[in-house]
């Protein structure tokens, strides 16, 4: 996994996010995320500045907020997580997969500078990023980069298909 050590979000992220604005209604809101089968998005201001996160979570608290204290549905940006986690473009991939195995993101906004929103890495990203990096190495070396431990079995007998 060494070769791996050299990848960023910047080699990883995707480019194009769909993004909220603060001013936006909450139902149009969820009806983007609904639309696009994403479970949140990056809010950004009019100048593309990075604000936070509005979730599928963030959507829990309106309806809470709607049944138990009869707030109208109003924008978002109350509802905005502006303290949730992100990484710079330049982050390497280990310390991406570290955050997705330690905290509960699915996906980290990806900054330029302080709060220049440039791209989003999700799971799969990473995932991807690692197909494609193992599928590479097999064309070269007609090896699967499967760790086979020969104390214990040869890789010839080994029941794992690759």
């Amino acid at each position: 996994m060494s070769n791996y050590r050299n990848l960023t979000a910047r080699d990883i992220m995707v480019r194009k996010v769909i993004t909220l604005r603060p001013q936006m209604e909450v139902m149009d809101a969820i009806r983007v995320m609904m639309k696009h089968k994403i479970a949140g998005a990056p809010v950004v201001n009019d100048h593309g500045r990075y604000l936070g996160v509005f979730s599928e979570k963030s959507s829990l608290s309106v309806l809470l907020g709607m049944e138990y204290d009869s707030d109208p549905t109003t924008e978002i940006r109350s509802y905005v997580d502006t303290t949730a986690r992100f990484v710079h473009e330049d982050t390497d991939m280990l310390s991406i997969v570290d955050i997705f195995l330690n905290e509960p993101y699915r996906r980290l906004p990806v900054l330029r500078d302080r709060d220049e929103l440039v791209g989003l890495v999700c799971r799969r990203d990473v995932l991807r990023a690692f197909n494609d990096g193992m599928r590479k190495r097999q064309k070269a070396t007609g090896d699967s980069g499967i760790l086979y431990f020969s104390s214990v079995t040869q890789r010839e007998d080994s029941t794992i298909i690759s």
